[in-house]
């Protein structure tokens, strides 16, 4: 890398006056590869440059490299404006970590000779870099007190579903603390139609919409698709379209008003192969806005019935009625995670008042979960490989026996079903007779909303089987509740007579 020359600041003084000349020529980073190169702004980070506002949230794709370029945005800032202060919000510890070390100090070690020795750092550890014209920026996961003139959040999308309250903590805590005429970066990928980073982007959305003019205060929303990166392309040779995806794409075209070229396409299809799901894509590689939060019910087993318990208002606050007995619906998972529901049954009502999943415990947390809750306990529904023998601590026991000298009694299992169809078909009939408590079952909800059929990338369409995700345990448990219902009716109504009983709640 070649070093300034010892007069260079005062031969380039009036270029040194425009920040894009700077950004282009004084930077240096480390690619992908681990190449050292020195930065130039790529083409959405041109188009971020020319449309930047106080307040800015960016909705993007993957590896366009916002987080580089804000970092190098910041660095210039504090070597050009004394008492400047920054933050910086990661995600994990680990990524505040190589923001600082292989962006921030990686650019400023490597800045010509002559601006070094002008700026010597007078602080570079512990997350902080503090310049001798008193600029400082500090990077963490979490940002509280002070003032500060530029705040980044990276990932903020991802920070807001894996840690919500700290996620809240940016918002209430860490953005007012950056002055009116100062300037926050809150960049991520989507990670679903809730929290923070959803609330704020869709407002942000609708002001723009509207064509209001944004006070200081407010936030410019700016989206990145994937199609804007001239590097994702690939050989469209091979590469055929089902009548799904061409139409896709047509659609696409149409809200673009722009052509999506085949090289463009083949990319495309060949990640959304790798990925294995749409909505996937959708997250990571989002081509629109509205695709980015996109929560597909294309696929989703219950997607009608939940609508319809929606529009009912069965989604609500269902209180437990201590006079009442509560029965559990369990499911065992292969993978260590236990999912329960917990059911009363009031009057012709079937309501769920609580919901509760854990991996990683073993059944005496269930057992004391439950005896906690000061519940008075009916029955408790388990699946049919409760009654399989596995190893314990004190020999061969089905996990049904162990629950019971745990303490826990009036256990039941639920029979085994060959066809996994037919208990989806149950829970479809019995869900338009469900109450749901809001906050109780509020993960239990998620999952019922989102239990679908696995994607084939192949071909681009929905198979026949369920895919076993996150959302599969609360599914399968709820199926126990399901199942054991529906042979209750069939008991007590054959099938000449189950027509004149549809009126009845199941």
């Amino acid at each position: 890398m070649n070093e300034f020359p010892a007069d260079a600041l005062e031969k380039l003084g009036e270029r040194l006056k425009d920040p894009l000349w700077r950004l282009e020529n004084l930077y240096w980073i480390m690619d992908a590869d681990g190449n050292e190169i020195r930065f130039k702004p790529n083409r959405a980070q041109r188009r971020f440059i020319r449309r930047f506002w106080h307040r800015n949230i960016i909705l993007k794709a993957r590896q366009l490299g916002f987080t580089t370029f804000i970092q190098i945005f910041i660095l210039d800032s504090m070597l050009f404006t004394p008492n400047l202060r920054a933050g910086v919000i990661a995600h994990k510890k680990e990524d505040a970590e190589s923001f600082f070390s292989d962006k921030l100090l990686f650019a400023y070690d490597r800045l010509p000779a002559v601006i070094r020795e002008a700026l010597p750092a007078v602080k570079r550890s512990g997350g902080t870099l503090r310049l001798a014209n008193n600029s400082q920026v500090r990077v963490a996961v979490s940002l509280r007190g002070g003032t500060l003139q530029i705040l980044h959040v990276s990932e903020f999308g991802k920070l807001c579903k894996e840690f919500p309250g700290r996620a809240r903590e940016v918002v209430t805590g860490t953005l007012p603390t950056v002055q009116a005429d100062g300037m926050v970066f809150i960049e991520s990928t989507a990670e679903g139609a809730e929290g923070e980073f959803y609330r704020m982007t869709t407002e942000g959305l609708k002001q723009q919409e509207m064509g209001t003019t944004l006070k200081k205060q407010q936030f410019k929303v700016h989206f990145f698709g994937w199609w804007r990166d001239p590097k994702y392309v690939a050989d469209p040779t091979g590469i055929v379209l089902s009548e799904t995806r061409l139409k896709y794409w047509t659609e696409l075209e149409a809200k673009l008003k722009r052509k999506i070229t085949p090289e463009q396409r083949a990319w495309y299809e060949l990640q959304l192969q790798q990925l294995g799901d749409i909505q996937d894509m959708w997250k990571e590689f989002p081509s629109t806005p509205d695709e980015a939060f996109k929560v597909s019910t294309e696929g989703c087993y219950y997607a009608a019935q939940m609508a319809q318990v929606r529009r009912e208002g069965r989604i609500r606050q269902v209180p437990w009625v201590p006079g009442v007995v509560v029965n559990t619906f369990w499911d065992l998972g292969a993978d260590d995670s236990t999912s329960i529901w917990f059911h009363q049954q009031v009057g012709m009502e079937h309501r769920f008042i609580r919901f509760h999943e854990a991996s990683g415990e073993d059944l005496s947390y269930y057992v004391k979960y439950l005896q906690d809750t000061g519940y008075v306990f009916g029955r408790h529904y388990l699946p049919h490989d409760a009654t399989h023998k596995r190893l314990s601590a004190d020999g061969n026991k089905s996990i049904e026996d162990q629950l019971l000298e745990l303490g826990l009694r009036n256990t039941e299992i639920v029979p085994r079903i060959d066809n996994i169809q037919s208990g989806i078909n149950s829970v479809r009939a019995v869900l338009p007779h469900c109450y749901f408590d809001e906050a109780g079952c509020k993960d239990g909800i998620r999952h019922l909303d989102q239990y679908r059929k696995e994607w084939d990338a192949r071909l681009g369409v929905w198979k026949s089987q369920p895919r076993h995700d996150e959302h599969s345990h609360a599914s399968d448990a709820f199926r126990q509740f399901a199942q054991r219902f529906d042979d209750v009716l069939r008991a007590q109504h054959p099938p000449s007579k189950r027509r004149a009983a549809n009126h009845r709640v199941v």
